[in-house]
């Protein structure tokens, strides 16, 4: 079984490392110490097994999952490595995603890997880390930036300083600052995890930050759009314009 390593501290790698020298049947492919080393890492090693920390700087592991591609029919699995108390925990053993609370034991990190040996088909493990990430999302709070590979890069754009995102087949458009980004997401769940305060859903195809519209007119006897402070024009739906009207009063 081939094993991926990533947390930002020294000392955890080494010991996870150690405990894991005790397997035969497990080979350690590789080392990372922040969230986008092991983007690039999963991507260029492929490995079937990531030990993954959950607080890092720059990337966190739920991002590191997310921009890995749960979705990906060769995603590995993941062991979460973490400090989050037991009611997020507990959310991990609902989606059937092990987890080491550190500090752990040789005989638990051996009764993880039971569980890897034991995984679940691809398919199935795919749709439970969407879950995961999205549940995690939740738990966090709304997003404070969006993350979007494009190739070897990753962008990383605040979500306050984007004026609108537009709906394309199974990916979606973020526009920031006259700049443009293609994200492989559906519109629907990228709005759950945006401030409502914030971010209105327009129309079937955009979301608008309130704070980037600079007036709302009629585009027709009926129909209106929002112009944007760049002059953008964004159409907008009926049941849009309410909610517009109610959050620009």
């Amino acid at each position: 079984m081939r094993v991926l390593i990533v947390d930002d501290e020294h000392l955890a790698r080494a010991l996870l490392r150690e405990y894991l020298s005790g397997h035969p049947d497990v080979e350690v492919v590789g080392e990372c110490a922040n969230g986008f080393e092991a983007v690039k890492a999963i991507g260029e090693l492929a490995p079937e097994l990531v030990f993954l920390d959950i607080q890092m700087p720059k990337l966190d592991g739920f991002e590191v999952v997310e921009l890995a591609g749960a979705g990906a029919p060769t995603a590995p699995h993941y062991i979460f490595a973490t400090a989050y108390d037991q009611f997020a925990l507990k959310a991990f053993e609902v989606h059937a995603i092990d987890y080491l609370l550190k500090p752990f034991s040789r005989e638990r990190l051996a009764q993880a890997l039971e569980h890897a040996r034991s995984r679940r088909p691809a398919d199935a493990q795919a749709a439970q880390l969407a879950a995961v990430v999205s549940d995690a999302a939740q738990r966090r709070g709304y997003l404070e930036r969006v993350l979007i590979k494009d190739g070897a890069r990753v962008h990383v754009v605040a979500s306050g300083g984007i004026d609108y995102i537009e709906a394309q087949d199974d990916y979606v458009q973020v526009t920031a600052g006259g700049k443009a980004w293609l994200k492989h997401q559906r519109l629907s769940e990228l709005e759950a995890q945006l401030d409502p305060q914030v971010f209105i859903r327009i129309h079937r195809s955009y979301i608008v930050n309130v704070g980037a519209i600079a007036r709302i007119e009629p585009s027709s006897k009926d129909n209106y759009c929002a112009v944007l402070k760049d002059g953008t024009r964004l159409p907008i739906s009926r049941s849009g314009y309410q909610k517009v009207r109610e959050l620009m009063r």
